[in-house]
C-alpha cells in the first residue's frame, strides 16, 4: 500500500498534469463547438509548434515561453486560411465525418514535412530550471510542470475572457447558436468561423511551446496524444471548453494517482475506461452542457 506522502505527490502531480491536459485540449473543443470539427490534426499542430519552439531555441536561444508571442499569431493566421481554404468548403450535414477524413490527412502530410526536415529523431530543449523542483514538506513539484500549470491556467484564463466577455466571444456564441439569426443583425459569421478556428490553432501555438520544454518529441509523436485529447473532451462534453478542462483536471489526477499505486500501463487506460463510460453511460459527457451554452 502506497504511503501517504506518495499518494499525496501523485495528487499534487496529476493537478499540475491536468492543466496541461485541459490546455492541449482547448482548442479540439473549440473547433467541435464553433463548426463541429473534429480535427484529429491538432495534436500534430501541437508537435509543429514545439519543433518551431526547438527551433528558435536552438538558432536563437530563446526561452521556450518567449517564443509563444511569436508562434501564436503564426498559428491563427494559419488556422483562419485553413478555415477558409478547406473546412468552409465541407458540406454542413456530413461537416463531422468529412473532417475527420480532411484533417486525419492533414495531420499525415504534416508528420511526413517533419521527418523530412527534423528526420524521425527525438528532439527536446533542456532549459537548467525545468530540472530543478519545488519542495513542499513531502511534496516535490518540477519546476517544469508548475510552468507548464502557470502558462495553461493563464491561457485558460484569457480564452475564457475571449469567450464570454468580448463583443467577438458575443458574435462566436450567437453563430453557434443560430446562424441565420445572427447574419440577420450583421454578423459575418463566416469571418468570425474563421477567427474561432484561428483562436483554437493558437492554443496549439502556446501548448506546443510548453510541451516542448517538459518532454521529448518526434514527428510521429502526436498520435500518442490524440486519443487522451479525444477522451477528454469526450468525457468533458463535446463542445465544452469548460468540460473539458474539469475532465482534463480529473484525468490528469486519476492517471497520476493509478501511476503511483499500480502501474503505468493502467495509468494510460484511465483515458479509454472512462472514454467507453462516458459512451455507454452519458454520451453527452459528464460535464458538458447544450452545446448552446458551452461557452
Amino acid at each position: 500500500m502506497p504511503s501517504g506522502s506518495l499518494l499525496l505527490q501523485g495528487l499534487a502531480l496529476g493537478v499540475l498534469t491536468g492543466g496541461l491536459y485541459a490546455l492541449l485540449s482547448s482548442g479540439l473543443s473549440l473547433y467541435f463547438g464553433v463548426m463541429r470539427v473534429v480535427m484529429v490534426a491538432h495534436p500534430a499542430f501541437l508537435i509543429v509548434a514545439a519543433y518551431l519552439t526547438y527551433t528558435l531555441n536552438v538558432r536563437l536561444g530563446l526561452d521556450p515561453l518567449l517564443t509563444i508571442p511569436i508562434t501564436v499569431p503564426l498559428f491563427f493566421a494559419a488556422g483562419v486560411a485553413i478555415q477558409r481554404l478547406l473546412i468552409s468548403r465541407l458540406a454542413s450535414d456530413t461537416m463531422a465525418m468529412m473532417s475527420v477524413l480532411l484533417t486525419f490527412g492533414m495531420a499525415l502530410i504534416i508528420e511526413g514535412v517533419l521527418g523530412t526536415i527534423y528526420t524521425g529523431s527525438y528532439r527536446s530543449i533542456s532549459m537548467e530550471y525545468a530540472t530543478q523542483s519545488l519542495s513542499l514538506g513531502a511534496v516535490r513539484l518540477p519546476y517544469d510542470r508548475i510552468i507548464a500549470f502557470g502558462v495553461a491556467a493563464l491561457t485558460l484564463g484569457l480564452l475564457f475572457v475571449v469567450l464570454r466577455m468580448t463583443r467577438f466571444g458575443q458574435s462566436l456564441r450567437a453563430t453557434i447558436q443560430h446562424p441565420q439569426a445572427a447574419r440577420l443583425v450583421g454578423i459575418r459569421t463566416d469571418r468570425v468561423t474563421g477567427y474561432g478556428f484561428g483562436l483554437g490553432l493558437a492554443t496549439a501555438a502556446v501548448g506546443g511551446a510548453v510541451l516542448a520544454l517538459i518532454t521529448p518529441f518526434f514527428p510521429a509523436a502526436h498520435w500518442a496524444w490524440i486519443g487522451k485529447l479525444m477522451a477528454i473532451i469526450v468525457v468533458g462534453g463535446l463542445g465544452s471548453v469548460q468540460g473539458a478542462a474539469a475532465a482534463a483536471l480529473m484525468l490528469g489526477v486519476i492517471e497520476s494517482l493509478v501511476l503511483v499505486t499500480v502501474d503505468a500501463t493502467w495509468a494510460t487506460m484511465m483515458f479509454y475506461v472512462f472514454l467507453f463510460l462516458t459512451l455507454v453511460v452519458r454520451p453527452q459527457g459528464f460535464f458538458g452542457g447544450r452545446l448552446a451554452q458551452r461557452f
